[in-house]
């Protein structure tokens, strides 16, 4: 019990004082190993190798680069305008563009910090433009951005399907429902929120116009389809798609749209590579954390300490939302998963929750998290595109939260809101 005490004190004490995440989960491990003495430490590379040694995370790295690629070579602006000849007549129109185009780049990138700044640096500029509010218009964005890591192709997913060994390919599916009720339930918000505030609507585009929008948009469109359709077609694993929609951004990119160019593909083969290696590195600390924490009985000794409380499934999904969502507000998305999945999903397991639905409201809840004060990276990051301050954010969203804690008891106690879409997909074929 004193190697446990000694692994979670270091690392709470260095997170306390500012260490990266991933520093804090090594060097918390090493303190551990040090501690304990019958290991030596030659395992710590041992084991952060093996941790990334994995074919399917190699879809990570090519998702990222994707995502750089649809971004900066004419998607995101394209998708805007389409959303907008749909979308913008109605009152507070521009607030549902954002949403609904945050959706359509979610499709894209499987990133939330990607898809609140591609589409706020839009349209942030374009809504104040029109007269709405800074921190109204702020965290609209942040909002949409959230939708990232729901709606597939999504990195959080995938990573959950490394770990427990669920099929990323019914991940995906799971999770497009939920997104898109999620986009629904923000715009439905926004609406209400915009018609309160008095917002004009925009003129009604022609029939003409938005057909030229969508024809403008379908190239980034159709992303999403080829994902989904080659992998349920058995075409391609998930590794290969990521390898896929690499090569379709970069035809769109420099032969479609003709907005990418060398100097820019390098400056994105960097960035990806930087974000790329966060993730990897991150993934491989935390599997060594992790690691440390089985060798001594700590997630037996939670998972017995919660089944001693309760064998009810539905308290237990209770009890697993808050832990969520309370992580989400603090730490990063991909490092709750790789440090809270192991604990939580043999309980699950044993009480008989899906993998997939289990999976989903994982994710969604650090979705949620990722615009929850005090440190969600969407609303960060939205502050750092809109210039608004964080402090008028934190009142701004706070109907969103409610409508969001209200979707995510309706996800966690509907299992058919996610899993309805696989039984359907399944009868088909």
């Amino acid at each position: 019990m004193t190697v446990a005490l000694i692994l979670l004190l270091v690392l709470l004490l260095l997170l306390l004082v500012g260490f990266p995440i991933a520093f804090s989960l090594a060097m918390a491990a090493v303190a551990a190993l040090l501690s304990k003495g019958t290991i030596p430490l030659t395992v710590v590379p041992q084991r952060l190798f093996t941790a990334t040694d994995s074919f399917i995370l190699l879809a990570v790295p090519f998702f990222v680069l994707a995502g750089e690629l649809m971004q900066h070579g004419g998607i995101s602006r394209r998708l805007v305008n389409f959303a907008s000849d749909l979308l913008g007549w109605i009152s507070g129109g521009l607030a549902l563009v954002s949403i609904a185009s945050a959706a359509f780049f979610a499709a894209i990138s499987g990133s939330s910090a990607a898809t609140t700044a591609a589409i706020g640096g839009v349209m942030y500029p374009e809504m104040r433009q029109r007269g709405y509010k800074p921190d109204f218009t702020a965290v609209v964005q942040a909002v949409g951005g959230t939708l990232g890591v729901v709606i597939p192709p999504s990195i959080p997913l995938i990573i959950y399907g490394v770990i427990t060994g669920a099929s990323i390919g019914d991940l995906f599916l799971a999770g497009i429902i939920p997104g898109l009720l999620g986009a629904a339930v923000y715009m439905a918000v926004a609406w209400k929120m915009a018609g309160k505030l008095g917002y004009k609507t925009m003129q009604r585009s022609s029939l003409k116009k938005t057909w030229h929008s969508f024809r403008e948009a379908s190239w980034g469109l159709l992303m999403p389809v080829i994902i989904l359709g080659g992998i349920y077609g058995g075409v391609f694993t998930p590794t290969e798609a990521a390898v896929v929609a690499v090569v379709y951004a970069l035809l769109v990119g420099f032969f479609i749209y003709k907005e990418l160019n060398w100097k820019n593909f390098y400056s994105m083969l960097v960035k990806s590579g930087l974000t790329s290696a966060m993730i990897m590195l991150l993934i491989a600390t935390a599997s060594l954390f992790t690691w440390i924490m089985t060798i001594e009985n700590i997630p037996q000794a939670i998972t017995g300490a919660i089944l001693s409380m309760t064998e009810s499934k539905l308290v237990f999904l209770l009890l697993v939302n808050m832990v969520f969502l309370i992580a989400g507000m603090f730490l990063d998305t991909v490092a709750i998963i790789l440090l809270l999945i192991p604990i939580f999903f043999p309980i699950a397991l044993q009480l008989g929750v899906d993998p997939v639905h289990f999976g989903v409201i994982a994710v969604f809840n650090l979705a949620v998290g990722q615009m929850t004060p005090p440190f969600g990276v969407c609303l960060f990051v939205s502050s750092g595109v809109s210039g608004v301050s964080l402090e008028k954010l934190f009142k701004a969203v706070l109907p969103y939260l409610l409508a969001a804690f209200i979707l995510i008891l309706l996800l966690t106690y509907v299992p058919s809101l996610s899993l309805g879409i696989l039984e359907l997909f399944a009868k088909s074929i």
